[in-house]
């Protein structure tokens, strides 16, 4: 099914029924946006529960992005070297939907790391994003790649050109936004443990959030805690793990991906569902919810979206632990040997990588 051209007004159609290869269920069309779940970060503000994910598909995020926004979702996630910044733009404004009723993320990429080309990286999102400021601005990966245009550089034997500057030293300009207008809070993704407690020595400010894999095969129960005792809220990203091809084409997957059942297919996650009258993809994202994390699904597909959507809802604690005990350790996104740094060091699923370029 292709997403429908996005219009102004708002939908009135009745109940339909959508048949997809995951699940065959009924879905309200009339879907509840009056009081979508909120989680507090650690300066007050309010970020939402369940966002929207733009990685990939560039054609069809204005679409996507705008009937995401209709449905009633207020978290947008992207990032520059996603390559979708101008249509998430063009979708925002689409929707309809104030500006400030919307939470807008997005990151600065690896070779814009230095402290000089901080600000020229974000005012670049701003331009094609149209906006005067975003709600997050989070530092992509810990690792700093060369100055310059090329987002990807590399030596004449492939090995990628690492940057002169730290993390640490991006850190503290990003700090130095927050001052201007432009960015209303920073936060950091893909670090390890030892990476952020590194920020909180050395920086001033405490990330608002760390953005990271989390899923029912990658739980990473201990790190969790950690943060949250920090104060430093989770956003998950893949939170249906292996669900996305990504994963299993990509050089750099482990070789788990291909072998172990999609998340989503899990019958632990089935039988849930039934219990719910919810899907396993609403199963997963309501456990993250219920979990105290934000989870940012993607699709760009309508009823995909809407389901999306219809994922808040309150799971028992019998249920939770069933899902909890669903953990392999299995991490999917692992690009450090091909970046040259050593991701997640300290953390689990980090067994079996192996290097590949996917870029």
């Amino acid at each position: 099914m292709t997403l429908i051209r996005c219009v102004l007004a708002p939908l009135r159609q009745q109940i339909s029924i959508r048949t997809s290869r995951l699940s065959t269920r009924t879905f309200s069309q009339t879907t509840r946006i009056s009081s979508p779940k909120v989680f507090a970060l650690n300066n007050g503000k309010k970020i939402p529960a369940i966002g929207f994910g733009t990685f990939q598909d560039p054609d069809q995020q204005e679409e996507a992005v705008c009937r995401a926004l209709q449905l009633g979702l207020r978290l947008i996630d992207t990032a520059r070297v996603y390559d979708v910044e101008p249509q998430v733009g063009k979708g925002i404004k689409k929707s309809g939907i104030p500006r400030e009723d919307i939470f807008l993320a997005t990151k600065l990429w690896c070779n814009d790391y230095h402290p000089d080309d901080v600000e020229r990286g974000l005012d670049e999102s701003l331009r094609d994003l149209d906006t005067p400021y975003v709600d997050l601005l989070l530092m992509h990966y810990p690792v700093t790649f060369k100055r310059g245009a090329e987002r990807f550089p590399r030596d004449a034997d492939g090995k990628m050109l690492l940057g002169e500057t730290t993390y640490v030293n991006t850190w503290r300009a990003m700090e130095g936004l927050l001052k201007g207008g432009k960015v209303k809070n920073i936060g950091i993704s893909n670090f390890s443990k030892g990476e952020v407690q590194k920020l909180l020595d050395q920086g001033s400010v405490v990330p608002a959030v760390h953005q990271m894999e989390v899923h029912p095969y990658l739980q990473q129960k201990a790190f969790n805690e950690w943060l949250s005792s920090k104060g430093i809220h989770v956003i998950q990203f893949s939170p249906l793990g292996n669900m996305n091809d990504f994963y299993r084409q990509t050089g750099w997957s482990k070789d788990i991906a291909h072998h172990i059942p999609r998340v989503i297919d899990h019958p632990v996650l089935k039988s849930i569902g039934d219990k719910y009258n919810k899907s396993p993809v609403q199963v997963a994202l309501a456990w993250a919810v219920n979990s105290g994390r934000t989870v940012i699904p993607k699709s760009t597909i309508e009823w995909q979206i809407r389901e999306n959507v219809e994922a808040d809802f309150e799971l028992s604690e019998e249920d939770l632990a069933k899902i909890g005990e669903l953990d392999l350790k299995a991490r999917f996104n692992d690009p450090g040997m091909d970046y040259g740094w050593r991701l997640y060091s300290d953390l689990e699923g980090t067994d079996g990588a192996v290097d590949g370029k996917t870029h």
